[in-house]
């Protein structure tokens, strides 16, 4: 079985030499990078199944890349940077990565959050590519929501993640420490924030009133659960 290959964005070479070091004594396959440039061309020939990305890259803007690489490729984006301000954090999650890492970082827990987003993903049952809900139709293959019109909205990695749990589980209260076992993190502030967040985006794209959300509803001090009706294709 092929080892999961980790892509490393970063413009300090030490930095890569660590991550390098601690992923592939794990028994990881690593590809490191200094420049975007250099990683987006390569990620037009291999799909990775985790992207470390720093956001002080000296040839674009970090949290622009992220955006992009958590709606075109099907990889787990982990944000690992030196911006530990907590706008930055939330701006990361909203634009759609699984986790946030600061500098300086354990290289071991960098090790762990990539295992945990790796057997979340595996955890996760796979019904189908196509979920069809009150009108709605989740299309997993390519990361998009088409309305009853057929206009498409498209969702993240981490989003999608979030919504085929749902969607795999209606009528059924999900807790926070299920949502936690089944995707994978940390569990914490960190990992509340992250699924507050996803869960807010997923609101927002299926038209939902913020004020008496109707698919997704939140139950406090419990968890959440959806209510739609699910057709798996």
């Amino acid at each position: 079985m092929t080892a999961p290959l980790v892509t490393i964005l970063d413009d300090e070479p030490e930095i890569r030499r660590i991550l390098t070091d601690a992923l592939e004594e794990a028994g990881f396959r690593t590809r490191c990078f200094a420049r975007a440039r250099e990683f987006e061309a390569a990620l037009k020939r291999v799909t990775p199944d985790v992207c470390l990305v720093d956001l002080s890259l000296p040839d674009t803007d970090g949290l622009a890349l992220v955006h992009r690489l958590a709606l075109e490729q099907g990889a787990a984006v982990i944000i690992i940077s030196g911006r530990a301000q907590v706008q930055d954090r939330v701006a990361g999650l909203e634009l759609g990565a699984d986790d946030y890492i600061t500098k300086p970082f354990d290289p071991v827990e960098v090790v762990a959050r990539i295992r945990a987003r790796l057997r979340g993903n595996r955890t996760v049952q796979r019904a189908g590519d196509t979920a069809r809900f009150n009108g709605w139709t989740a299309h997993f293959d390519r990361y998009v929501l088409e309305d009853s019109e057929g206009a498409e909205t498209p969702f993240s990695h981490a989003e999608g993640e979030v919504l085929r749990l749902f969607l795999e589980s209606p009528r059924r209260l999900i807790s926070r420490a299920q949502m936690q076992q089944s995707l994978g993190g940390t569990a914490g502030e960190s990992f509340d924030r992250a699924m507050d967040v996803r869960i807010s985006r997923l609101r927002t794209k299926l038209c939902e009133d913020p004020r008496n959300p109707r698919l997704i509803k939140t139950i406090y001090g419990a968890g959440y659960i959806f209510l739609g009706e699910v057709d798996w294709s």
